[in-house]
């Protein structure tokens, strides 16, 4: 199936998971996740199924100061 992730055209099994996305795309560490402009709660990421046209925004935190 076809997502949108930041912007981009990318293509995820059907059935995938926001955790099995992030997998794919080797994303690590503390991110927030917003699927079709709802935030999917970090402990809703592995049951979170995705589905063909969604739009979903991947933001990592950057520390500094």
């Amino acid at each position: 199936m076809l997502l949108k992730v930041n912007g981009r055209v990318l293509e995820a099994a059907d059935g995938c998971t926001v955790t099995q996305l992030l997998d794919q795309l080797h994303v690590t560490g503390t991110v927030a996740v917003e699927r079709n402009g709802a935030l999917v709660r970090r402990d809703d990421q592995g049951t979170t199924v995705l589905g063909p046209d969604d739009a979903v925004e991947i933001v990592h935190f950057v520390g500094g100061g």
